[in-house]
């Protein structure tokens, strides 16, 4: 990840940085949200990044040059990691502040992200999403899934463990110190970036009022692929961790033997009628996630087998 010139980088105290790839109309809705923020426009810039998109979401962007000062770089298909890490080299802020292209933020989103940057200057600030497609279980059961995840890892809120990268803001200076995102990952770069960013001696710290409005439209095949991907995204997060010795999978069986947080705790949030519908949707998590994550760790077996037979003893 490239440095940004510190002169340049006080221009602005926030750059939004959203990666996308082939949802112009997602974006054209984000961008809307993002020109209804309470903060004055001159105090921050957006930079959209084309993660490839086949047709371009130029002119998504270019429509929105008369409300906000917005920058749209292009880059070849590399995923979302690699696309935040090409608009942070871009950013003019003193912070860089995550979103998705199918989020919409609060009015209020960079006042509250500023108020704890300003106040914990080493910290990296998350805050909550909320899921915009009610009636779409198969995204409700995914935003439930991030709730018990959060629970878990941010319940002491000034020692949080885990942000998703739809919802955080840090520092530019500290997140070039320690390398960026990992573009390597196409899932799970969030995790791994928040672990490095703690080994690193940093702090997380979890405000709710910082709020993100989430519309992914999922089907069942396409929850059962996302959280497939997410388990094949964990076992590369466990072995990277591990090789640095920042952690062990020890706290994260904890989490997946809790059945009180995933199986119970749904009962509590919804009605009795859509809780049985969730609650099974949330142990297909569970076992699709276990299965993306044996799938990957074979598949990287075979490799280091395969690899091996090139070495000469």
């Amino acid at each position: 990840m490239s440095k940004v010139n510190p002169i340049e980088q006080q221009r602005y105290v926030f750059s939004i940085i959203i990666p996308t790839y082939n949802r112009p109309e997602k974006l054209r809705q984000c961008l809307e949200a993002i020109s209804r923020l309470d903060y004055p426009k001159s105090r921050f810039e957006v930079i959209v990044v084309d993660d490839g998109s086949p047709a371009g979401v130029d002119t998504v962007a270019e429509a929105f040059a008369a409300q906000l000062e917005i920058r749209y770089v292009r880059q070849s298909n590399a995923g979302p990691a690699a696309a935040r890490n090409t608009g942070s080299a871009k950013a003019r802020g003193r912070y860089l502040a995550f979103t998705d292209d199918d989020c919409q933020p609060a009015s209020d989103w960079l006042s509250v992200l500023q108020s704890g940057l300003d106040n914990t200057p080493d910290s990296m600030v998350g805050g909550r999403t909320v899921n915009l497609l009610a009636d779409n279980q198969f995204a409700a059961a995914s935003q439930l899934i991030v709730d018990i995840v959060y629970r878990f890892y941010n319940a002491d809120p000034e020692r949080a463990r885990f942000f998703a990268s739809n919802n955080m803001a840090m520092p530019a200076v500290l997140l070039t110190q320690i390398g960026g995102f990992q573009p390597a990952f196409r899932t799970s770069e969030d995790r791994e970036l928040c672990d490095r960013w703690l080994h690193n001696g940093y702090r997380m710290i979890y405000n709710p009022e910082a709020l993100i409005y989430h519309a992914h439209d999922l089907t069942f095949l396409e929850y059962c692929k996302q959280h497939f991907n997410y388990g094949r995204g964990a076992r590369h997060f466990h072995a990277i961790r591990a090789a640095r010795g920042s952690g062990t999978m020890h706290k994260e069986m904890k989490f997946h033997a809790n059945l009180e947080n995933w199986l119970v705790y749904p009962f509590r949030r919804v009605k009795l009628a859509r809780a049985f519908p969730l609650a099974f949707l949330l142990i297909v998590w569970q076992v699709i996630n276990a299965a993306g994550f044996i799938w990957e760790s074979v598949r990287f077996n075979l490799k280091e087998r395969a690899d091996s037979r090139w070495i000469v003893p």
